[in-house]
């Protein structure tokens, strides 16, 4: 089989950071090339994955335009949706297309009717209803959780054919590092993750937080205060720069309560590792919580509020805690020795690993090929 795997014109396959469908991608093609599997890889030039081909309309990851106004961004995505419609016209071994871009990804290709589409919702899917309310039935689809997909418009449904968890390749090694009394909370600095929440929390019982990951881009103190103060600066008025700065800096104290921006690589995997507990009060129904399953193969419990697909990962109890209210949060937090280290990385070998994700999206492109 010969798959052409689209991870869109943003980011680096792997990215050098902070990347969420970009590290999907790059979990999944090694573990689709150990079972023969070709991938034709659509991303920009820079990528290092190993694929038998790479195709590509930019050097480098496009991002960070994302921050510019919408009529000076519109056309990246779909020059590489272009490139990647050229390609297939160009040939004809590829079987089957497996989608990751963002609405102009399916339209593009349903619009163009070449090989089989496979397109892996990662996103909050009330977003677009007007497309995803009227998806074109040509195109199947996954989610990355059941939670995800039941919240789906019911032209989206129809064409799903079921949800595959994310998966880290941590899952298959361990990464050695000292158990830290320190608490974690990794991700994008966002509203939606809920950092404020955590840092409240742990200034409450006194336990010392890590904060982990960018804001908008920025991954310094200093970096925000020069937006802060440049009210011509285009990330001036972005509302993850201004959570941040209203709502996370008042907690920032250099000793209790830490912001260290995006880490990456090994850094990343030893301060993941070392944390005591990882944090995700979450502030919306967060859909794939690949953070969480990283935490489980780290053998970190992961702790977090009852929603979206946090009670799909989490077994509460057994490989962490599951919390209704800030106040339980708290509670639980007090109690995370209960939890074995060991039982959350057989959890995430046996649910979460690169092998189990790819023998699931080789069943869906059977799936796909037959109905095709």
């Amino acid at each position: 089989m010969k798959v052409l795997m689209n991870a869109g014109p943003w980011l680096t396959v792997p990215p050098p950071g902070y990347g969420g469908i970009e590290n999907v991608v790059a979990t999944l093609v090694p573990a689709l090339r150990e079972h023969g599997v070709e991938v034709v890889l659509a991303s920009v030039g820079s990528s290092d994955l190993e694929v038998d081909e790479l195709i590509s309309v930019f050097d480098d990851g496009r991002f960070g335009e994302l921050q510019k106004p919408y009529n000076q961004v519109m056309g990246l995505a779909h020059a590489h949706q272009a490139r990647i419609v050229a390609e297939l016209r160009g040939r004809d071994d590829i079987d089957l297309v497996h989608d990751h871009l963002e609405v102009v990804g399916p339209a593009v290709l349903a619009a163009y009717g070449g090989p089989p589409v496979l397109h892996t919702l990662h996103w909050d899917l009330r977003k677009h209803p007007q497309f995803y309310g009227a998806f074109p039935s040509s195109i199947k689809v996954n989610g990355v959780s059941e939670s995800q997909l039941a919240r789906a418009p019911e032209a989206l449904r129809a064409a799903s054919l079921g949800a595959i968890h994310l998966a880290t390749p941590l899952a298959g090694r361990r990464v050695e590092a000292g158990r830290g009394e320190h608490l974690i909370v990794m991700g994008r600095v966002c509203g939606l993750k809920g950092q404020h929440v955590a840092a409240r929390v742990c200034q409450k019982l006194g336990l010392p937080l890590v904060l982990a990951g960018p804001v908008s881009g920025r991954d310094s103190q200093a970096e925000l205060d020069a937006v802060a103060q440049d009210p011509d600066h285009p990330l001036h008025g972005h509302p993850d720069v201004r959570y941040h700065l209203d709502q996370v800096t008042p907690y920032l104290d250099g000793d209790l309560v830490k912001w260290v921006g995006a880490v990456g690589g090994e850094e990343r995997d030893r301060l993941y590792a070392s944390a005591r507990a990882a944090l995700f009060p979450i502030q919306w129904d967060e859909p794939g919580g690949t953070a969480v399953v990283e935490a489980l193969a780290l053998g970190v419990p992961p702790v977090g509020l009852r929603r979206g697909c946090l009670p799909e990962i989490i077994d509460h109890g057994r490989t962490g805690f599951l919390a209704d209210t800030e106040e339980e949060l708290a509670e639980w937090l007090l109690r995370i020795d209960e939890i074995d280290p060991e039982e959350c990385r057989a959890e995430a070998r046996r649910r979460f690993s690169p092998s189990v994700m790819g023998e699931r999206y080789l069943e869906l492109y059977e799936q796909v090929l037959r109905g095709a």
